[in-house]
């Protein structure tokens, strides 16, 4: 005989209900760096519009900054921690003894309820937990979903790397997802280019190495279409939006990106690179806290290794 498996009540919607941010530290400028790598920070500036960037100290470690930033967007939203259904967490750097972070981290907020899991997606880690948030959510397999993008990029870069030395920094951000009446998360478009895996890899050493004009030449091409495509399945133009947040990967790519789209003066583009560097799977959410006092819509666009790419639109916190 036929079995009817009984399904949980979803809902309409979900949302941000809030943002928080764990910058380490330690700033450290384009200077020492630039000493390693026979460069100057003229030209650091000039390649990728960094000026500084944050260091994690050896106690701040990914699952320390991960808790931090997350505990402060959990205060934020006014959630319990026995709340979370679920923690997700975003990384490409996780080197601890445990294999995976978010079990830490959910244990060390006191969610010790809560489903824990990481998503590795690199720096396209943050929108592709998110949608994966909002679908939790959604269908009712969660009520309330931690999402924690964490990198402590310094174990996987080498320092002498002309290449990789001056992009990266380290640090978390964090968002609380939870249910909402309307669609405050807008659907998501995203895809991924495996036969460019080459381009953004791990040496044998577990070293990231990374091949720069190509993975820029990429960008460039996939992030403005990928953002098209977002504002269309969200059914809203470039001149409804409130604020750009991509990836920071690299000024260039995001002032490149954002006059593709024709995106007017009232709408405000994060920069949060200039003064943090590249931090992967935590740039978006970081970027987000970044900009403090501004709502309505925002589109958000991750891209790197795998090659990956995901975009949506949000209504901001």
């Amino acid at each position: 005989m036929a079995h009817l498996l009984q399904r949980r009540a979803g809902h309409p919607g979900s949302r941000i209900l809030s943002v928080a941010s764990y910058r380490p530290r330690t700033e450290v400028g384009n200077e020492p760096i630039a000493a390693l790598i026979d460069s100057s920070d003229e030209w650091i500036r000039r390649r990728c519009g960094i000026e500084s960037r944050r260091r994690a100290a050896p106690d701040e470690d990914l699952v320390m900054m991960a808790t931090a930033a997350a505990s402060k967007a959990l205060a934020g939203a006014g959630v319990d921690p026995a709340e979370v259904s679920a923690v997700l967490v975003a990384t490409m750097s996780h080197r601890g003894r445990a294999t995976t972070a978010a079990p830490l981290v959910a244990d060390a907020l006191g969610a010790t309820e809560a489903a824990a899991m990481d998503l590795g997606a690199a720096c396209a880690g943050f929108p592709y937990a998110l949608a994966t948030a909002d679908a939790l959510v959604r269908s009712g397999a969660a009520g309330y979903v931690v999402l924690v993008g964490a990198e402590r990029m310094l174990d996987i870069v080498d320092e002498r790397d002309r290449g990789t030395a001056f992009l990266f920094g380290d640090g978390a951000g964090a968002v609380v997802v939870g249910p909402s009446p309307t669609c405050d998360i807008g659907p998501v478009v995203w895809g991924a280019d495996g036969s460019g895996s080459e381009l953004l890899r791990y040496d044998e050493a577990g070293i990231l190495r990374m091949a720069g004009p190509e993975v820029f030449r990429w960008a460039t091409a996939v992030v403005p279409d990928a953002a098209g495509r977002a504002l269309d399945a969200a059914g809203i133009s470039a001149g409804d939006l409130a604020a750009f947040i991509p990836h920071q990967a690299n000024l260039r790519i995001i002032t490149s990106t954002a006059k593709t789209l024709e995106l007017g003066p009232q709408v405000r583009i994060a920069t949060d690179i200039t003064t943090n560097g590249n931090t992967g799977a935590a740039s978006i959410p970081q970027a987000m806290a970044a900009l403090p006092g501004t709502s309505g819509p925002a589109l958000l666009v991750g891209f790197g290794a795998g090659l990956s790419y995901a975009a949506q639109v949000i209504i901001l916190p």
